[in-house]
């Protein structure tokens, strides 16, 4: 009786143990670390921004990507995907920097770093929307990349309204 409920287990498990180690799930993960970040970032922007145009895009990111996040969350909950709880080695730095600048300073490296970090993410949905094997993620992806490009519009426009080269 103990052998056949192992087995039962270990049959119910195996998906979620292949989903845990797949691209699909560090699709998750890298999109969680991304979406953590943008709220981060957006929340420190709409305190320190000078202009109201990167205040403005601040809101947008942090209400934007809380939404996704969740939806994000729950999605990866369900297929027993553990996101992480913080956002990248590289983006928390990105954001270490942010925390020291102010003023236009402060505005030109918080829009550099959103171009950035749209161009990156652009590209990981695009990736998963095009080439993902869970229909969930490449679900979540696929709705998820018009939000997203209208961030990398709007930050473009925010760019070169400070000169800022996008290239």
């Amino acid at each position: 009786m103990k052998i056949k409920g192992l087995v039962l287990f270990a049959l119910v498990a195996a998906p979620l143990t292949a989903l845990a180690d797949s691209p699909d799930a560090s699709f998750y993960k890298k999109a969680a670390e991304g979406g953590m970040f943008e709220v981060n970032a957006g929340t420190l922007a709409q305190d320190k921004g000078s202009s109201q145009g990167v205040k403005d895009f601040a809101a947008m990111m942090v209400k934007d990507h809380s939404v996704a996040n969740d939806k994000l969350k729950g999605i990866a909950s369900s297929k027993g995907v553990e996101l992480p709880s913080h956002s990248s080695v590289g983006q928390m730095a990105t954001k270490a920097k942010l925390d020291v600048l102010s003023g236009e300073t402060f505005d030109k490296s918080y829009i550099k770093s959103q171009v950035k970090a749209h161009r990156e993410t652009i590209g990981l949905f695009r990736k998963e929307a095009a080439s993902g094997q869970d229909p969930d993620a490449k679900a979540f992806a696929t709705a998820t990349l018009p939000t997203l490009r209208g961030h990398m519009k709007a930050i473009k426009t925010l760019a070169a309204d400070a000169g800022i080269s996008t290239k």
